[in-house]
């Protein structure tokens, strides 16, 4: 591709001005962004003069309108600092982050009283096995002793009856 004339240049860049305003002002074309490939789209012009250039002998020159592109860059930048977003969809990029990690921390947070409700969990049902435990050890040993007679009771010699008692030993006649 040739060198261009002054006034092709003056002209390009009137029109990549005229649709740096466009698009800063959220006017996109169909399936366009607010970006520098749109913003060539838009004027006319190819991409690739808003980028450095190098020469044969490696040397970097400046792209034509790679000022221009600098200027779209931090005019965008701007806006964005001062809370203007001029392309709805990097509006919704950002409200979709940010709901996703406030859903994360939501989730993060779920699995942690999960986890401290399944500790707990374990801790009661060892708790209600021990005292499961304990309390069949003591039905059984109640048992037991329902069962058997009581050892002091067994000992004692059979009561006599109260006119045996009172007369002392049998008598003979």
């Amino acid at each position: 591709m040739g060198r261009i004339s002054d006034t092709d240049r003056t002209r390009n860049e009137e029109a990549i001005r005229a649709a740096m305003d466009r698009l800063l002002r959220g006017e996109f074309p169909p399936g366009g962004r607010c970006d520098l490939k749109t913003l060539a789209a838009e004027a006319g012009v190819t991409r690739t003069g808003f980028y450095p250039k190098k020469d044969r002998d490696g040397t970097v020159r400046e792209g034509p309108y790679q000022h221009l592109g600098d200027e779209f860059v931090r005019r965008l930048t701007a806006l964005r600092e001062a809370g203007e977003v001029p392309d709805p969809r990097d509006a919704q990029i950002e409200r979709l982050k940010a709901q996703n990690a406030e859903l994360k921390d939501r989730v993060a947070d779920r699995d942690a009283t999960i986890e401290e409700l399944t500790q707990f969990k374990k801790l009661a049902l060892s708790r209600l096995t021990a005292q499961h435990d304990e309390i069949t050890h003591l039905r059984s040993r109640q048992q037991i002793t329902q069962l058997q007679p009581p050892v002091a009771l067994a000992a004692v010699p059979p009561a006599r009856t109260s006119t045996s008692a009172s007369a002392g030993p049998p008598r003979s006649t």
